[in-house]
């Protein structure tokens, strides 16, 4: 299916690996020139030299943090006029309910929360000027089936879907969609890093640990980054201007839920 998007401009953030760069590279398969962001440059930039080499596109690559407001500054500035923006940040470390004070709450909202919030406010009048644009945010599962040791995490990010229920649907008349992507455990460096610590503590297999990982999901395995970057550049598409404010679960079937 051509998604219709070829020569659209994309800023897709903490891409330089993972998730993010599933997306950048699902994108740019589509003929997206690319602004990409991550925090350690080296990483970024054989990222953005891969892309070009293998894609043909235009890639920047600005090495910068996301969640501070110098670094949303630079990343913005490089960006320009763009059409499709992939919100995306690693989570806050996990722990228990009596763990957390306001400053780590604080933290939470700050990269999870008023990070995508801060960026999309800053590309929003361009888009409905223009009368096109794409928003997608990077959230978790745990939106819709929270995870206890992970309550910073569903604070957070609990707070942006509520921001993007309203938002998407004032901005949706101008024909600019924001949806959420919600990832289950996918088999990036940080999941199969979870795995690999199981093996170490437990002294099983790898292969084992990665058995009992998978067993409570449907699909008996993990994500790929591939296929989460398909969903992602489909809801930048031409065809997904009908879908607005959705929280899209890509989990294999984890989370039990009729909606």
């Amino acid at each position: 299916m051509d998604m219709g998007i070829s020569g659209k401009r994309a800023l897709v953030c903490a891409s330089s690996k993972g998730l993010g760069r599933g997306c950048a590279e699902a994108l740019a398969a589509e003929g997206v020139n690319l602004v990409l962001n991550a925090r350690t440059k080296g990483p970024l930039e054989q990222t953005a030299e891969a892309i070009r080499a293998t894609y043909g596109v235009d890639v920047i690559a600005v090495a910068a943090d996301i969640t501070s407001a110098e670094g949303q500054a630079e990343v913005l500035a490089a960006a320009g006029d763009i059409d499709i923006l992939v919100n995306n940040a690693g989570g806050p470390p996990p722990g228990i309910w009596s763990d957390w004070d306001r400053e780590d709450f604080i933290k939470a909202l700050d990269a999870n929360m008023l990070t995508p919030i801060t960026l999309m406010k800053a590309v929003l009048p361009a888009m409905m000027a223009k009368g096109w644009g794409r928003i997608v945010n990077i959230t978790s599962k745990s939106v819709k089936a929270p995870i206890a040791v992970l309550g910073l995490s569903n604070t957070a990010r609990a707070g942006l879907t509520g921001y993007v229920a309203g938002t998407s649907r004032q901005v949706a008349g101008s024909g600019v969609t924001i949806n959420n992507l919600q990832p289950g455990m996918h088999a990036t460096d940080r999941g199969l890093s979870l795995a690999h610590k199981r093996a170490e503590e437990s002294g099983m297999s790898f292969e084992d640990a990665l058995e009992e990982a998978t067993a409570n999901i449907p699909a008996r395995r993990y994500g790929t980054s591939g296929e989460f970057g398909a969903a992602c550049a489909f809801l930048c598409s031409q065809h997904a201007g009908f879908i607005v404010g959705q929280n899209i679960l890509l989990d294999g079937g984890e989370v039990n839920a009729t909606m």
